[in-house]
């Protein structure tokens, strides 16, 4: 190999590409960890208003705020948590507790790409696993984590949550909290989500951003079975927060003047019509009722 080419071997395209990608993941760290800064500065926490808990920094929704308020009223907290569906690795819902608040846990994606990605950044005392989350995987994530009462489970993957959730908790997981992803579109009472499909891909079906997921009182009636009770959602009507009161002081959840159900913003926008237009734009497709 001459000069030329051993120039070209370490600099073009790949080294110089990856070490350009590096940067730019950096940055967007730098700008989640400086919103972090300035939105939590800025708000005015309510305990009983639930939206006043609200800040985004990692998180798309105020999630990092919801979460870090009720993990600051846990009796303990062993600083662990388990995310399925981290993307990046910058835009979720635990990113915050391994970068700012210095947690352990364990981060599980499904893309190849995006693994890679967060790869670059992680916390030093967070797990990155590569994997596409279906039933044949539930085991080997919980065999995964190191601890199994973690403070904090996130899940959002836009399809199968429900399915995968039921076998975490049946498998042992005992989280303290639980936040899950909710489609509005089915509405605050209809108990339901789609049939497991072990490929579901929510771009691939005839409504994108409306055929997925699971109902609001699908997650309280599934939820409650192991024991958890609703707190809120969020603002922007995208996540659900529970939480297993027995790991908070007696009458925690008493006051909380809870969220009961929201429009998804970004669902109102993108169809233009309330949760009952966009349930019967689909009506016709296969449900599951819970």
């Amino acid at each position: 190999m001459n000069i030329i080419e051993s120039i070209k071997e370490k600099l073009l395209p790949g080294k110089s590409n990856l070490y350009a990608k590096k940067i730019y993941i950096n940055l967007l760290l730098n700008n989640a960890i400086s919103r972090c800064a300035i939105a939590s500065a800025n708000r005015k926490v309510n305990p009983q208003q639930p939206s006043t808990w609200e800040f985004s920094g990692f998180s798309q929704n105020g999630e990092d705020g919801i979460i870090e308020f009720l993990i600051s009223a846990l009796n303990y907290s062993n600083k662990y948590f388990l995310e399925i569906g981290t993307g990046n690795g910058i835009e979720n819902n635990t990113s915050y507790l391994g970068h700012i608040k210095k947690f352990s846990g364990l981060q599980v994606e499904g893309s190849d790409q995006f693994h890679a990605d967060a790869l670059m950044i992680k916390p030093w005392l967070v797990e990155c696993m590569n994997s596409f989350v279906d039933e044949t995987t539930v085991q080997a994530i919980y065999q995964k984590m190191l601890i199994k009462d973690p403070d904090v489970f996130s899940i959002d993957i836009d399809g199968n949550d429900y399915y995968i959730t039921k076998l975490l908790l049946e498998t042992g997981l005992q989280p303290k909290i639980i936040v899950v992803e909710y489609n509005s579109a089915y509405g605050p009472e209809q108990s339901k989500t789609i049939p497991y499909h072990k490929n579901f891909n929510m771009f691939a079906t005839e409504f994108s951003y409306l055929y997925y997921g699971v109902s609001l009182q699908g997650w309280k009636n599934l939820l409650a079975s192991y024991g958890y009770e609703f707190v809120t959602v969020d603002s922007n009507g995208v996540n659900a927060f529970f939480i297993n009161t027995k790991e908070f002081a007696e009458g925690f959840i008493n006051d909380i003047e809870k969220i009961e159900f929201k429009e998804n913003q970004h669902q109102l926008r993108l169809f233009n019509t309330t949760h009952e237009g966009q349930f019967e734009k689909m009506k016709h497709l296969p449900f599951v009722n819970i």
